[in-house]
């Protein structure tokens, strides 16, 4: 196994490119590895960073007609951007997904969708035999069972793929609070998806507004 390592290997975002997979409503019916509430907030908040960064992000559905279309939450924070729906399980099989990741010139793929176990595991596979350097954001993704998407994680692992959670991607694509192009909308997502992160930013603000009592 080629070990991933070194600064090189980390996420950088004028190399990255997001393909969310099938974040649709008949998927999130039969998600059970993870709170179905929570997948639809990591998505979203996955996307929101992406755009932040300026990462381009490819959006797909497989047969919407009938497996519903892709949550509002993540179309919302593209709003016009046309979500390519496929016939094909594999996304990697369907040349108009990878035209789009290849148009954009990024060598860095990050992927999440529902379900691990079908809908990410094979275009990561298949991405990494063509020589793709994968990662995998696991708490935007989610399987029919805890085993599926446990199973599906470390078969991608095994073939060479980088497993993260969106708020590592985030921290990755930002990596220097110096850098602060980004860091005030990237703030923004935090408050808004990061939980108890994002409350205690929000305390913090507080805090540095809030006068020290004097003696008296």
């Amino acid at each position: 196994m080629t070990f991933r390592n070194g600064l090189d290997s980390l996420l950088r975002p004028e190399d990255s490119v997001l393909v969310l997979i099938d974040h649709q409503p008949y998927q999130l019916a039969n998600l059970n590895s993870h709170d179905p509430h929570m997948v639809v907030n990591n998505s979203t908040a996955l996307a929101k960073a992406a755009k932040a960064f300026g990462v381009p992000t490819i959006l797909t559905s497989v047969i919407a007609d009938r497996g519903g279309v892709i949550f509002p939450q993540i179309t919302d924070v593209f709003p016009g951007q046309e979500v390519i729906d496929r016939t094909f399980i594999n996304t990697w099989e369907d040349r108009q997904i990878v035209d789009a990741v290849k148009a954009t010139g990024r060598k860095q793929l990050i992927i999440a969708g529902l379900w691990t176990e079908i809908c990410v595991a094979m275009p990561t596979i298949q991405a990494l035999g063509e020589g793709w350097d994968v990662t995998v954001v696991t708490d935007a993704s989610g399987g029919t069972s805890v085993e599926a998407h446990e199973v599906a994680i470390q078969r991608m692992v095994m073939a060479g793929a980088n497993m993260m959670t969106w708020l590592a991607v985030a921290s990755e694509w930002q990596r220097d609070w110096a850098r602060t192009e980004h860091a005030a909308e990237l703030s923004e997502v935090l408050v808004q998806h990061a939980a108890g992160s994002g409350i205690a930013f929000l305390w913090e603000q507080q805090l540095l507004k809030t006068p020290v009592p004097s003696k008296g």
